[in-house]
């Protein structure tokens, strides 16, 4: 089966790994603050904050903002659960944004719409999540622009988006955001096997998140109350969580860091293939933006239904069957059964529902030789009934 995704493990990887378990520190020691360090100083960012998930991540990102029960949170159906569930983890009311039907990215006319109708009905967002689906970064001007005028705050979800650029700046340098928040997930970019990281201009905010992330416990001299204790001393300055990434988890991640440009590049590559090879097919190829360069985490195509009668579940069987491992991202989120519990329904955000109904993930990683992607070309020719 040739994946839809999946990590490149070299021996340096596996050596930085095992340099950990032969040093005195396996869980918090210096590697965690150097591979913080080396994220920001590649997002050009003042603070970064690694976490032992992205959803770890994004909830820090919503308790440093201060959302609470009685907030709502507004983020794109088009996107994992843990988009959503990071709001609901601290009592606050979860809404949606349909997405753009060319990029699958949340749309600014709708955003703009939407916000006009709360702020009529006293409902408008403490908190937007924008979610970088596939890694193409969203229209952050635009948003950002509705930001200072409704008030209020921005987690950019970028668990798909690292190395990836948008205008003139890189992905994570909050210029259009409070936070961002980066996977680190096997099937990402790179990965630290789990993990996440926020990045922010806030001394503030960072300074929450690492309480959020570590029991809401510090030892730091300058935050204690009691300041003249000695060096045992430590305190629980608010209700945090075991959020933490490990030694082990941020050797590998700056292992793999050193390769993170030239895999994006190899992405971009076997992206050009596809668009040339699938061309002529009944499909509708990933847009690129002139704005934009995505970090090309996914590629996902549609079904066109002006070309083709073929439902995604005969093509998508017919690819498992040939040993092609393609997937489907995402379900919406609003059509989950937890959700629908919530008061969501089919068709209130149709364009995320279009697009579900056509969407395939094809293979795309790094480590995705030009002949497998051949044998994916070859038998989606096949699954489509063409030669």
């Amino acid at each position: 089966m040739i994946p839809y995704g999946r990590q490149s493990i070299s021996e340096e990887d596996v050596r930085a790994v095992v340099e950990v378990l032969r040093s005195d520190f396996l869980t918090q020691g210096p590697l965690v603050p150097r591979f913080e360090q080396t994220v920001a100083d590649y997002c050009q960012v003042p603070h970064a904050v690694a976490l032992n998930s992205a959803t770890s991540a994004l909830h820090a990102a919503c308790l440093a903002l201060g959302v609470g029960p009685g907030d709502r949170v507004w983020t794109s159906p088009n996107t994992f659960v843990a988009s959503a569930n990071c709001a609901r983890y601290c009592g606050a009311t979860v809404d949606f944004v349909d997405v753009d039907p060319q990029t699958y990215n949340m749309s600014g006319d709708v955003l703009a719409d939407k916000l006009g109708r709360a702020r009529r009905a006293g409902t408008l967002p403490k908190v937007v999540i924008p979610v970088l689906f596939a890694g193409l970064p969203c229209d952050m001007v635009r948003i950002h622009s509705l930001s200072r005028e409704y008030g209020f705050r921005i987690i950019e979800d970028a668990s798909h988006a690292i190395g990836a650029r948008y205008r003139d700046t890189i992905v994570g340098d909050c210029r259009y955001s409070d936070i961002v928040v980066f996977s680190f997930h096997p099937v990402k970019i790179i990965t630290t096997a789990e993990g996440g990281l926020a990045t922010t201009r806030s001394a503030e905010l960072a300074q929450r998140m690492r309480l959020f992330r570590s029991h809401g416990v510090t030892r730091e001299r300058e935050l204690l109350e009691q300041p003249d204790e000695g060096a045992w001393y430590y305190e629980q300055q608010c209700l945090g969580f075991n959020y933490r990434l490990t030694e082990l988890q941020a050797a590998l991640g700056l292992s793999q860091f050193t390769r993170l440009d030239q895999w994006i590049e190899r992405r971009h590559v076997l992206a050009n293939q596809y668009d040339a090879a699938l061309a002529r097919l009944p499909l509708v190829v990933p847009c690129r933006l002139p704005d934009s360069r995505s970090a090309l985490h996914l590629y996902v195509v549609q079904l066109d239904p002006q070309r083709t009668a073929l439902n995604r579940r005969v093509v998508f069987d017919r690819l498992r069957a040939a040993g092609i491992g393609v997937n489907v991202h995402y379900i919406p989120v609003h059509l989950q059964p937890d959700f629908r519990r919530l008061g969501f329904a089919a068709g209130q955000f149709p364009a995320s529902e279009a697009y579900y109904s056509r969407c395939l993930s094809l293979p795309m990683y790094a480590g995705l030789s030009d002949a497998d992607q051949a044998a994916v070309i070859a038998a989606l020719h096949k699954a489509l009934a063409l030669t």
